[in-house]
Parts: structure tokens; C-alpha cells; sequence
């Protein structure tokens, strides 16, 4: 069987060579293997929406960490069905997701659009499946799951493999992971009391086409060229925007208040103050955030940094002698979520504040990577 290797819409970013990511109108896919993970007695998995830029990571995260599996069913739309993919060194075919592909399935990791996983997660769970989505659907759906393994793995401990009863998991929104992976810790000693937070989100939030728009309009704008606007409303290159996501009649948009309800739910703590200002900016893959902390229990700088040190998923990078302090390259294509500027905020009393700055890269760790974590727990 000939597959052909296609070029990649993210090689802006520092990514690895040795995956290869679809454009939308290719016919085939092809990711060399990392590393053999099949395994007779490991669980069934589905992967939906795999020809995304989520679903590829799935698959590369999958063979990164060696994640058991006994089979994996690469499903996607009917626009998608047929196309051929390698993975692992076997081929496959990409099948139409229909409600019998979830027939004897473990679990199922979706990343195919809240409407998506609005129909076809519950039948998913009615045939004994787990799912792990990755959409906005149920993340505050009542009695679901919000998880960040590193932060509240108790909210999914009664959930299992082998046991044949299904159940859904809600993989948090991106910005909201990167942000708790790295306050969550600093919550735990000193309590967070409110919590301000500005995200610089880059293009990989809106998916592989709005990554292929980036780097078409930054050529078409050196060029001399007006640029092509069809995923944005806007000029993407060199500019950047409040986020795109609908605006309420609060004044924040969806994206914003993510991060309030998710943040709460995610803590259990209904009493968080948590406000947000999410802004798309023209870097190809990773999310930048700075975040305000204040604390109900004194917490120095020195002491915040020793603890996020020691935080599992955390790289500090905080190096103010050379003004080193993390970058979205740095993190693109890395698991650990990057911290720096980590520093006491002046504008209160004592030590009761703190500001940091915090990278993470948004397909990685703000969505395949947590999911296949959870996962990874449910064995």
C-alpha cells in the first residue's frame, strides 16, 4: 500500500520531525512509530476525530508514554472515512464513526466537536465505553468528571476499566489546564482567594486550519499581500485579538468564563474569585498565561518557587540574571508546563499575592496528553 507523507501545518513551531500532522485536504497520514504499545491484555481504545490536530496528538502521546492497548479503532467523519494512516508500523483505515463502532470498545478518546460528542458520547456509554472528551459538552454536565490527573485524580477514582459500565470524563478546557497545573500546587499551601488571570492563546487553540490561516497570512502579508480571513474574522498575522469565542452579556466571552466555572468545579471551592481576559495572539502552538494570585494564608516567593519545584508536570524557568523566563517555543511539543516570573505582587501587603507567568503547550498537555492521562488511570 502506498502512503503518502504529508507536509505538516505546524512546522512554524518546534515541533518533532518524526511525526507527520494532516492538512485537510490530503488523503492519507502517516505518524513512524515511537514505540510498540499493543498488547494482548491491554483495553480496546477509539480514537475520534483522529485526522485532527487533537486526534493525531492522541496517537503520538499514546506511543510516547507506551499506553497499553489491545486494539485501536481510527475513526472520524464520512468526509474523512477511507483515508489511510499508519501507525506504529500497521496500516489502517479511518471508519465513519457509527453507533456500532463502539462495540467492545474500553475507551473511547474524543476530540471531534462538542456536537459531536453530544450525540455520540452517550451511545458510546451505553455500550460499556468510557469516554475521555475532549469538547466543551459535558465539562459541567452534574455527576461528570472534570479531571486534571495532577490536580483532582479522586474526582474519577470510581471509574475503571473491566468493569463494563460506561461512564464520561471531561477533559478540562486548554487554558484552564495550563493555568491549574501550575496555581493548583501554590493553592494547596497558601489557598487561593482570587485569582486574575490574561492568556495569550495561540492558533493551535482553534485547531490544524486555523494554523494553516496563520502561516498562509504571514506569507501573504510579507508578500504585500491582503490576507486570506476565513477561519478569523481578522488579520491574523502580526496582530493580535480578543479571543474569538462568543461574547455574553456580562461582557466576558465563553472562552473567559471557562476559566471561572472549570477552575471552580475543577477545585471544588464555589467561594474562588476568578476573573479572565483571553486573547488570541499570532504564535503558532502553546498558550502563554499570566496569572495574579491572592492568598488567604501568606505564601513568599521563595517558598512558591520551591513548591512548584517539586510540582509533578512543572518546569520553572526563572532566571532573571539572564531574563530567561518561559517562551511558547520552549514548551511547543513538551509535556511539562513551563513557570516563571514568579514574583511577590507589590500592590498588597505582605506576602499574600503573587504573579506568575505560565507556558503550556495547548494540543499537548491542554488537550491529548491530559486525556490519554486519564486514561492511563483508568486501567
Amino acid at each position: 500500500m502506498q502512503t503518502a507523507v504529508i507536509s505538516s501545518p505546524f512546522r512554524l513551531s518546534t515541533i518533532s520531525t518524526h511525526s507527520r500532522i494532516p492538512s485537510r485536504n490530503n488523503a492519507s497520514i502517516r505518524l513512524p512509530p515511537i514505540r510498540m504499545a499493543h498488547t494482548e491484555t491491554g483495553p480496546s481504545v477509539a480514537v475520534v476525530g483522529v485526522t485532527g490536530a487533537v486526534g493525531q496528538e492522541f496517537l503520538k502521546v499514546i506511543s510516547d508514554r507506551n499506553f497499553p492497548y489491545r486494539s485501536i479503532k481510527m475513526l472520524a467523519s464520512s468526509r474523512s472515512a477511507g483515508k489511510q494512516l499508519t501507525f506504529e508500523d500497521k496500516e489502517y483505515v479511518v471508519e465513519e464513526m457509527k453507533d456500532e463502532s463502539f462495540d467492545g470498545v474500553d475507551i473511547a478518546l474524543f476530540s471531534a466537536g462538542g456536537g459531536i460528542s453530544k450525540k455520540m458520547g452517550p451511545i458510546a456509554v451505553e455500550k460499556g465505553c468510557i469516554v475521555v472528551d475532549n469538547s466543551s459538552a459535558f465539562r459541567m454536565t452534574e455527576g461528570v468528571p472534570l479531571v486534571i490527573p495532577e490536580v483532582n485524580p479522586e474526582a474519577m477514582a470510581h471509574i475503571k476499566v473491566g468493569k463494563r459500565q460506561g461512564a464520561l470524563i471531561a477533559n478540562p478546557n486548554c487554558s484552564t489546564i495550563i493555568c491549574l497545573m501550575a496555581v493548583t500546587p501554590l493553592h494547596r499551601h497558601a489557598k487561593v482567594k482570587r485569582m486574575v488571570v490574561s492568556t495569550y492563546q495561540a492558533a493551535s487553540g482553534a485547531g490544524a486550519a486555523a494554523m494553516e490561516e496563520l502561516e498562509l497570512q504571514t506569507r501573504e502579508v510579507l508578500a504585500g499581500k491582503p490576507p486570506t480571513c476565513n477561519i478569523f474574522s481578522q488579520q491574523y498575522a502580526f496582530n493580535l485579538f480578543s479571543h474569538n469565542a462568543p461574547v455574553g452579556e456580562n461582557g466576558y466571552n465563553e472562552e473567559e468564563m471557562k476559566l471561572v466555572k472549570e477552575t471552580r468545579k475543577i477545585w471544588n471551592c464555589q467561594e474562588v474569585q476568578v476573573t479572565a481576559t483571553c486573547i488570541r495572539v499570532p504564535v503558532m502552538r502553546a498558550h502563554a498565561e499570566n496569572v495574579n494570585l491572592q492568598f488567604e494564608n501568606p505564601l513568599d516567593e521563595d517558598t512558591a518557587r520551591q513548591i512548584l519545584k517539586e510540582a509533578a508536570g512543572i518546569v520553572v524557568i526563572d532566571d532573571r540574571a539572564s531574563n530567561h523566563f518561559p517562551t511558547p517555543l520552549e514548551v511547543s511539543s513538551k509535556d511539562d508546563v513551563a513557570v516563571g516570573r514568579i514574583r511577590r505582587d507589590i500592590s498588597l501587603n505582605g506576602n499574600y499575592g503573587l504573579d506568575i507567568f505560565v507556558c503550556g503547550d495547548q494540543i499537548r498537555k491542554g488537550a491529548a496528553l491530559n486525556a490519554v492521562q486519564i486514561a492511563e488511570k483508568l486501567l
